[in-house]
């Protein structure tokens, strides 16, 4: 993700994916603002994201959890989001394409918000749970990409196809992954 986040530096209209975006890019002037604060936003989003689950003891472990997590939570319901939703609005692949993204977006601002609440409330079991869908929906960048290379792969459909597909299987299967973790865990602490 870092390597295709690096296809966006310097800032470029026409950079990499913006290139079938050009009817956004030249109609709607906020469209490659959003587009870049969703992609320069999201890696640092992911990179918190994972920190977040490393099991660090003492003070600083607390500190470090502390302090990924609140980026992590600012940069996804500030930035990451809110233009994540606004893009899906306007995805390839008809309105298929646009629902899930845009639904993705959706949820993944109200997993992250929940959690947040989760934690200034003190329910730290909760507040897991629910980090757990949140990041189970970020890490849709990285399994929509691998569906898509696998799906072209192994069956070579159309482009716009493989896009309708991967705009579900990119975070559908993820969020029912988190649910059975979810439910494992809690079924472990009974």
């Amino acid at each position: 993700m870092v390597k295709i986040t690096c296809y966006y530096i310097p800032i470029s209209p026409n950079a990499a994916f913006l290139q079938i975006k050009q009817t956004e890019v030249q109609t709607r002037p906020e469209y490659i603002y959003l587009f870049y604060a969703h992609v320069y936003s999201s890696i640092f989003v992911l990179l918190a994201g994972f920190v977040q689950f490393f099991r660090f003891k003492g003070s600083l472990g607390r500190k470090i959890h502390r302090i990924a997590g609140y980026q992590y939570v600012v940069l996804l319901l500030i930035l990451a989001a809110p233009s994540g939703i606004y893009m899906g609005w306007y995805a390839n692949g008809g309105i298929t394409s646009r629902i899930s993204f845009m639904l993705l977006g959706l949820l993944w601002w109200i997993t992250t918000f929940i959690a947040m609440h989760k934690i200034r409330t003190k329910q730290y079991t909760a507040h897991r749970s629910w980090m757990i869908r949140s990041f189970a929906l970020s890490l849709s960048a990285v399994t929509l990409r691998l569906w898509k290379v696998t799906l072209v792969c192994l069956f070579h459909p159309a482009p716009m196809d493989v896009y309708q597909i991967v705009a579900w299987l990119g975070w559908v299967p993820n969020i029912i992954i988190a649910e059975i973790i979810i439910r494992n865990q809690q079924n472990t602490n009974q």
